[in-house]
């Protein structure tokens, strides 16, 4: 019988980004200072080779007023709160950014770093220069690949803020857009797969017809989303996808499946994510991994990022 752990396990060979973790650790060990430093640097740094693209209207709305505020602000105030931000201080700003979901928080970087470029917020002070660790960390970004970085940098950012261990019921999100209407999906298929369970994951998960997704997991069924814990039980997994899945794109390029014990079935899809910060301009190399029960429900589903490109199409490598 699968128990959770057990199931985390299938497809032990999956080569995974583990530098996005080891970087991250690493970051986090920075000064408050270096961290929004480095920060604004790798801002810079990827500007050059990334566009970003603006985030929505309703993203925004939830962002607008905290930053109209620091618009308000001398310099010197600006600054202290973006080290409160990083240091987790327990402030006024500090406490409200904790409980915005993670696409608000990047908006509101996106946001605060035109707003520095444009000489509207504090910048980092003229001739500064990174620690020597900081640089050590910047360089270890600028060494992975673009999905990598732009991964690094979420992370850098969702963790800031003072977190009094928030309910996770509590955090503000943007509205739920409706799901793209029947005759607009696009049908997925994928080499090596016929399974429709995963098939219908992908078709919903593109059209964002999260209400649906959920009906394709057992009630005590977990996702794991990269690098992170798993999500347990269908209302969680539901509240995730709604919160943060909202307009990926998930472009399968193939898969392969294989029985498991108990009549269960495990199934790994390789492919590319396209979010709607960088649409086609950056693609999350990932592997999809199912283990379904019987009845082709999933007990358990994980969202890997992957080392490389190149182990997008290592399918045969069982």
């Amino acid at each position: 019988m699968f128990t959770l752990d057990k199931a985390r396990q299938i497809f032990p060979e999956t080569r995974t980004a583990d530098a996005v973790p080891a970087i991250t650790a690493r970051f986090r060990l920075l000064s408050p200072e270096d961290q929004l430093a480095l920060i604004w640097f790798a801002y810079l740094e990827m500007g050059q080779t990334i566009t970003v693209a603006a985030p929505g209207a309703a993203r925004m709305e939830l962002a607008k007023p905290t930053l109209n505020e620091i618009l308000t602000m001398s310099h010197e105030e600006q600054t202290k709160v973006m080290c409160d931000l990083a240091a987790k201080v327990h402030a006024p700003i500090s406490t409200r950014y904790a409980y915005w979901s993670v696409n608000v928080k990047l908006g509101f970087w996106y946001e605060l770093g035109e707003l520095m470029r444009k000489g509207k917020v504090a910048p980092i002070p003229s001739g500064y220069k990174l620690s020597a660790n900081a640089s050590s960390v910047l360089e270890a970004i600028k060494s992975v690949e673009q999905g990598q970085q732009i991964t690094l940098l979420r992370n850098f950012v969702v963790d800031m803020g003072f977190d009094p261990n928030i309910d996770d019921y509590n955090v503000i999100a943007e509205p739920i857009i409706a799901p793209t209407p029947l005759e607009q999906r696009e049908s997925i298929l994928i080499p090596g797969v016929l399974n429709q369970t995963v098939l219908s994951y992908m078709q919903l998960l593109n059209a964002n017809d999260f209400d649906q997704l959920i009906d394709l997991f057992l009630d005590d069924a977990a996702l794991q989303p990269p690098f992170q814990k798993p999500i347990i039980g269908r209302e969680a997994i539901l509240r995730f996808f709604k919160r943060d899945c909202q307009n990926l794109k998930l472009l399968p390029r193939g898969g392969f499946s294989e029985p498991a014990e108990g009549g269960f079935n495990q199934i790994k899809v390789t492919g590319k994510v396209e979010t709607p910060w960088f649409g086609k301009e950056v693609g999350l190399n990932v592997a999809w991994r199912f283990l379904l029960d019987q009845n082709n429900k999933i007990y358990f589903a994980a969202i890997d990022l992957l080392e490389s490109p190149e182990e997008v199409s290592k399918l045969g490598d069982k």
